[in-house]
C-alpha cells in the first residue's frame, strides 16, 4: 500500500480512501483479524470518543502533522463502524455514510447549490439553522445536544441554543457548585467564548506549572 505521507503524482483525490475499506474489508473478512471481527458498534463507541477528544487535543496544541495522525484515527472509527453496519440484515455501507453527508450538504447550502443569496456568515449560519429544524421536527431547540458531551461544553451548547430562539433564561441564582458553574459558562457562551476550550487550555497552563514546580523539587 502506498505511504499515506506522500502520495503518488497525479494520484486522484480520495483514492487512499478507497485502500482505507479495501483494508478494513480484509481485516473483517474471514482469514483477517480476531480481535477487529468480534468488535461491535458499542465496543468500538469509546474508542471514537477517545480519537475525538485526542484530536482535538492536536488542534489545542497547533501540531498539524499530530492533527493529520488523529484524524485518521477518527475516520477508521467511521470506516470500522460503516464495515460493521454492513453486515447487519437492514444495515448499510460506508457510501450510504457519504451519501447522507452529501445530500445534507447540499440541502443545507442552498446559497451555493440553489438560487438563494446571503450577504455573509451570519445568514448562512441563521438558514442552516431553519432548515435543521425543518429537517429534525424537534420539540425543543435544546433536542439533540448529545447528553454525551462534557457537561462544560454541553452547557454552552444549551445556552447558545436557547440565547438563539430568542429563549433568554437565567441562570439559577445560587451558592452549590453545579449552579455556579453553569453561571460561569453561560456568561462565557454570552460572551462569544468557549468555555470548553477556555478550561482546556488553563488546564494545561496550571499542568505545566505543576511539572516545573516537580522539577524544581527534584532539582
Amino acid at each position: 500500500m502506498a505511504d499515506a505521507a506522500a502520495p503518488p503524482a497525479g494520484r486522484p483525490p480520495g483514492s487512499a480512501l478507497l485502500e482505507l475499506v479495501a483494508v478494513m474489508d480484509r481485516l473483517r473478512s474471514p482469514g483477517g483479524c480476531p480481535w477487529d471481527a468480534e468488535q461491535t458498534h458499542a465496543s468500538l463507541a469509546g474508542y471514537l470518543l477517545e480519537e475525538a477528544h485526542e484530536a482535538v487535543e492536536a488542534i489545542d496544541h497547533g501540531d498539524l502533522d499530530a492533527l493529520r495522525e488523529e484524524l485518521g484515527d477518527v475516520l477508521l472509527q467511521v470506516v470500522f463502524h460503516a464495515r460493521v453496519a454492513q453486515e447487519q440484515p437492514d444495515g448499510w455501507d460506508v457510501d450510504d455514510v457519504a451519501a447522507g453527508i452529501i445530500a445534507k450538504l447540499v440541502r443545507r447550502h442552498p446559497h451555493v447549490f440553489a438560487d438563494v443569496t446571503v450577504t455573509g456568515a451570519a445568514e448562512v449560519e441563521a438558514n442552516w439553522d431553519t432548515i435543521k429544524q425543518a429537517e429534525k421536527q424537534r420539540e425543543s431547540v435544546l433536542d439533540g445536544v448529545p447528553v454525551a458531551l462534557p457537561a462544560l461544553a454541553r452547557a454552552a451548547k444549551l445556552v447558545g441554543r436557547a440565547d438563539k430562539a430568542g429563549l433568554v433564561v437565567d441562570v439559577p441564582v445560587s451558592d452549590d457548585y453545579g449552579s455556579r458553574l453553569l453561571a460561569l459558562a453561560a456568561e462565557a457562551q454570552r460572551g462569544g467564548v468557549d468555555p470548553e476550550s477556555e478550561l482546556r487550555a488553563a488546564l494545561s497552563a496550571w499542568a505545566e506549572s505543576v511539572r516545573a514546580a516537580e522539577r524544581e523539587r527534584s532539582g
